[in-house]
């Protein structure tokens, strides 16, 4: 299932978070960090865990968590409860904030595998030391998704955020290309700006065209706007799939190189087609 919007929802609002699927975003995560204030914690994880917990609560989406940076061993109990989990709890995911190294990953796989649990790690890299170390946090076992997060580098490393993003460009291409390498999705940094709808699409577009799979959303109307940017043109879907099935037909005469459209196509552009159906969910492939 394509990740192209992942749409935050405070873990301390179970209406909020009972509403958040019907915005329609590929991931719905569960914020237990920054949308959370400190003494509220504990009343979100159990808010968190009575909506996963619920029969009637039917996302239709991926559903993660966004563990606190300070203690994700109390997160998941609090969530999934700490003895062995009977899979009443719906959660597909967790998300760590402030991931400096494949060792983070590898310890709150530790915690969730203990629990019974075999879930899916979003590790968000928002550091200066968590950009220098995106490859090894890519490569981490556990980790299924690299998440960049913009804000918190620029205030880590005390640059000014523009409109232009330059300060933060060669981190957001970084990351990108560390997902790339390993093969795990890369989801691109929120547009804080959240009534802005133009800006955002041309934010979101240019995330794509980086080679992001999806981009983070903090309010409801961001979800289309990003799922659209994200989702192939029919036109490019229809391409797609006449090169995959040139290729098909090609590979059973012992060809590498074929014509489609009066283009001649190579391993890159085969490459290219199949990420373009990956990112299409009604695709016939």
């Amino acid at each position: 299932m394509p990740r192209r919007s992942l749409l935050f929802s405070p873990g301390d609002s179970p209406d909020l978070m009972r509403k958040a699927p019907g915005a329609g975003a590929d991931v719905i995560c569960f914020d237990l960090e920054d949308a959370v204030a400190p003494d509220r914690k504990d009343e979100a994880r159990v808010a968190v865990r009575e909506v996963l917990a619920d029969p009637a609560f039917d996302p239709g989406a991926e559903v993660c968590v966004r563990l606190t940076a300070e203690s994700p061993a109390t997160d998941l109990d609090g969530v999934l409860g700490d003895g062995p989990s009977d899979g009443s709890v719906r959660l597909d995911a967790v998300m760590l904030p402030k991931v400096e190294g494949a060792d983070r990953v590898e310890r709150v796989a530790a915690l969730y595998t203990e629990r019974g649990r075999d879930l899916a790690v979003f590790a968000l890299v928002e550091t200066a030391a968590g950009v220098l170390a995106a490859e090894s946090i890519a490569a981490a076992d556990a980790t299924d998704a690299l998440v960049f997060g913009a804000e918190d580098l620029a205030a880590d490393v005390g640059a000014t955020r523009t409109d232009e993003g330059t300060e933060v460009l060669y981190a957001r291409e970084h990351v990108v290309l560390a997902a790339s390498a390993v093969d795990v999705d890369a989801l691109d940094t929120v547009y804080t700006e959240f009534s802005d709808e133009t800006g955002l699409r041309e934010d979101a577009a240019f995330a794509r065209r980086l080679g992001y799979d999806g981009k983070l959303a903090i309010h409801p109307a961001q979800v289309e706007p990003i799922t659209e940017a994200f989702t192939p043109d029919p036109e490019d879907v229809e391409w797609a799939e006449r090169v995959l099935d040139a290729r098909d037909e090609a590979e059973r005469e012992g060809r590498a190189v074929f014509r489609v459209d009066d283009e001649m196509i190579d391993a890159p552009l085969i490459a290219q087609a199949e990420r373009v159906l990956d990112r299409a969910p009604d695709a016939d492939r």
